[in-house]
């Protein structure tokens, strides 16, 4: 019961967190492109590959001591990266821009999100890996 509420409010809170930054993101790059979507599936690739790797039991060093229990990592983890990354979201707008023809857009938003996410969740693992 501890973990579905952990997924919970942190799917509440990772949702009202995509809602915010699409608002601040679509005010500074406009809605054109998905690079709102973009830029939040990549950030939430980071903080999960940071978190993983940073809590992951077994894996604490005098450099690294973070450790997290089971519910806590499912409220990160699973709730609020699941409910702020926005894959979902990425999926449809790729979609919307095949169906209008922008076969260039969707190429490059499948192409930018798969490989800053890869990239973003790498470097967490790392940085989480060096005690950061």
């Amino acid at each position: 019961m501890l973990g579905t509420l952990a997924v919970a409010a942190g799917g509440a809170a990772g949702s009202l967190l995509r809602y915010w930054a699409t608002l601040l993101a679509a005010r500074w790059w406009g809605g054109d492109f998905p690079w709102s979507t973009i830029a939040i599936n990549v950030a939430g690739s980071f903080v999960i590959g940071w978190f993983a790797t940073a809590t992951m039991p077994g894996t604490a060093t005098p450099a690294n001591p973070a450790f997290a229990s089971h519910e806590v990592r499912l409220l990160v983890m699973t709730g609020l990266c699941g409910g702020f990354t926005t894959f979902s979201a990425f999926s449809l707008q790729t979609l919307d821009l095949i169906r209008a023809g922008d076969w260039t857009g969707a190429a490059l938003n499948v192409l930018a999100s798969v490989a800053l996410c890869l990239v973003a969740v790498g470097a967490g693992h790392l940085i989480a890996l060096r005690g950061g």
